[in-house]
């Protein structure tokens, strides 16, 4: 069943952890619960122009969390909703630019009133 791939909208995931990973050339994308592999690599490689070596995805299970239903009503139990984790792993010589910052030049010191009176 082929997806029209701007419907899959995969976000990276910008924490410690992935920073950590992008050293070694793989990337942390949330995507939808219904993506499957080959459809994240074709939604990777059309979004950010690089080439996909493989990919590793999970699903995470939404924390379980109380809640309050009044006064004097006894209090719920509910989960989050889940959500899922692509490992995308690019090919040699391919990269992305979200961990890079860009370099900026370093302003003049200004001078000393001292040497403007010279």
């Amino acid at each position: 069943m082929a997806k029209n791939l701007s419907t899959i909208l995969v976000t990276p995931v910008t924490t410690e952890k992935a920073y950590g990973l992008s050293q070694k050339n793989v990337y942390v994308f949330t995507v939808p619960l219904a993506a499957n592999k080959n459809e994240i690599v074709e939604a990777v490689e059309a979004q950010y122009g690089v080439t996909v070596k493989a990919v590793k995805s999970l699903v995470q299970t939404g924390k379980a969390v109380r809640f309050s239903r009044g006064k004097n009503r006894y209090p719920g139990n509910t989960t989050r909703t889940n959500s899922k984790k692509a490992y995308v792993t690019l090919a040699e010589g391919s990269s992305l630019a979200l961990f890079e910052q860009p370099v900026e030049e370093a302003p003049e010191a200004p001078k000393k009133k001292s040497e403007e009176k010279k």
